[in-house]
């Protein structure tokens, strides 16, 4: 492949694009299992019928691990938000729609998101009581099988010259409870500095999905504790105040 097109930069990552194909180079000390995974996680993925990029190969370029998949042409969901803010209603309920979709499909393969929230939190240096009190209160979440993209926001849809909305990258997908994604797309939003649209997300996502938001906020101080080991120190203050506020109303 000529990787001469760079479509995305990312921390430990490269997106290229040649021709009708797209190759996400990563860095040689990005771990192999973590690039495998991923490539699993989204052929698991594309078994489901969701429009999603195309695994055409895993390879090395230049010594580097690279996934190959198919190339969609399009705008980003991000992108058309902040050239049409007065379509920005009509964007959302497409992306809460979206979302939804993915929800309803299955994919038994797939990681249990309990287990990684089980295991992240375990990685965080929160104290031994904290922890104890988010890993209770996981526990006693419902458990579902649904499919649940890990990082669900505007910049992972490209929305196809022709309409057609195509999900990008799977590498935080599982199986699990759907109010745990919602819970993440929220933070995100969050950390984004988009506040009214998070809320607003939150309010369609519950009026759609017939969800209590109580519900939602249930799964805020798991999924802040899980994002917070990412290690990025701008993030850390943020979520740690989800993390410890137990009750939200």
């Amino acid at each position: 492949m000529k990787l001469d097109t760079v479509l995305a930069e990312r921390k430990n990552k490269v997106i290229y694009k040649d021709g009708d194909l797209t190759a996400k180079v990563f860095d040689e000390c990005y771990p192999k299992s973590d690039i495998l995974n991923e490539a699993l996680n989204q052929a698991r993925v594309e078994e489901t019928g969701l429009n999603i990029p195309k695994i055409e190969e895993v390879t090395k370029i230049d010594g580097k691990w690279a996934i190959i998949s198919t190339y969609i042409e399009g705008k980003t969901l991000a992108q058309l938000m902040k050239e049409n803010p007065d379509k920005t209603d009509e964007y959302l309920n497409l992306f809460v729609d979206i979302q939804i979709n993915i929800l309803n499909q299955s994919a038994p393969l797939l990681n249990k998101l309990k287990d990684k929230m089980k295991r992240k939190i375990s990685e965080t240096d929160l104290d031994a009581t904290t922890r104890y009190e988010l890993h209770t209160r996981l526990n006693s979440m419902p458990k579902h099988t649904k499919v649940c993209h890990g990082d669900f926001n505007p910049s992972n849809i490209i929305i196809t010259p022709d309409g057609t909305p195509y999900i990008l990258d799977w590498s935080h997908a599982t199986q699990g409870n759907g109010a745990a994604d919602a819970a993440r797309t929220y933070l995100l939003f969050r950390l984004n500095k988009q506040d009214d649209l998070a809320e607003k997300y939150m309010s369609l996502f519950c009026e759609k999905t017939d969800t209590a938001r109580q519900y939602v906020n249930e799964w805020l101080p798991i999924v802040a504790a899980s994002q917070s080991v990412k290690g990025k120190p701008e993030e850390r203050e943020f979520l740690l105040s989800w993390v410890n506020v137990c009750d939200y109303q």
